[in-house]
């Protein structure tokens, strides 16, 4: 494949599978606790971090993943904290860290709107060295702690009252969810970019969800996804020359509405079989062993972790 032949087109697919690990497996949790759109937020303040990095001619990754993480870290005191004035606040955190990001760049040395689109919007040919050594780095970090905490943080997603009365430091995995989703917008920047990586973190796991209800399922089915939509619109974007964000965004809801079609009649079949156990049940008898058998299945893939 003459794709492997360009070192920036290599630098871009590693990236891109990075991002696809990272952004569907910090997604789930993000899903579970019904805030979807934390990663856009998210994406907003690392803005200023960009901007900063080209002002202080420092890396504009790491410092959008130290400026991030302190914004996302603001946005769980505020959730806890802010009550009736929270909603404001958070608006005022996103839309200041777009504006300070704007603002940063064009204040920097031979600063333009061109050097943040690459940051807004994903590029391939942009992804330098030492890039891909700061995605791996941060991408392991995510790996590490969605995977080696999953049971904790499911736990923390699904019930907060739950988890506090058997005892897990539910403030602390919290913070350590908001954290790492604000490593892993930053991980995604690069390739994505800030205004889309919210779709590469929602969309995959949505997708999965059409398929299974097990949450370690939908976990690996997400993550499949992710590094399979990143990888096409990758590879997409330098045989077509069009925008890589855009480019996995897009394959992504397609891949959404595949398997949404696809899906729709076995969720039928499910429901049929499940309304037969029980109405078999109900009147005393035993189920037919071809409907028990799947709605068993199903109960115990409601579940499963």
């Amino acid at each position: 494949m003459d794709i492997l032949d360009f070192a920036f087109m290599q630098r871009a697919l590693i990236a891109a599978v990075l991002v696809g690990i990272t952004a569907p497996a910090i997604g789930i949790y993000l899903v579970q606790r019904r805030q979807p759109l934390m990663g856009d937020g998210i994406g907003h303040v690392a803005m200023t971090g960009v901007g900063l990095g080209f002002l202080l001619n420092a890396s504009p990754v790491w410092m959008a993943t130290a400026v991030s993480v302190l914004g996302a870290v603001l946005m769980e005191l505020i959730r806890w904290y802010g009550k009736a004035r929270g909603d404001i606040a958070l608006a005022m955190l996103f839309y200041g860290g777009m504006a300070g990001g704007v603002m940063f760049v064009n204040l920097a040395p031979g600063g333009s709107n061109a050097n943040l689109s690459s940051y807004l919007f994903g590029s391939l040919s942009t992804v330098s060295p030492s890039d891909v050594t700061s995605i791996s780095i941060l991408a392991t970090f995510v790996v590490v702690i969605t995977v080696g905490l999953r049971r904790q943080m499911f736990a923390v997603s699904h019930d907060e009252e739950f988890a506090r009365v058997t005892g897990l430091p539910v403030r602390a995995l919290n913070l350590l969810t908001a954290v790492t989703a604000a490593v892993t917008v930053t991980v995604a920047m690069r390739v994505v970019g800030l205004i889309l990586v919210s779709a590469l973190m929602v969309v995959p796991v949505a997708a999965a969800q059409q398929l299974t209800r097990s949450f370690a399922a939908t976990f690996v089915i997400a993550v499949v996804l992710g590094v399979t939509v990143t990888i096409s619109g990758t590879v997409t974007s330098y045989y077509q020359d069009v925008p890589p964000g855009a480019t996995i965004v897009l394959i992504t809801i397609g891949a959404f509405v595949v398997l949404t079609a696809l899906a729709t009649p076995l969720a039928r079949r499910r429901a049929r079989a499940l309304a037969a156990a029980e109405a078999e049940a109900a009147t005393g008898g035993e189920p037919a062993a071809e409907y028990a058998i799947p709605a068993a299945r199903s109960a115990v893939g409601e579940s499963g972790v």
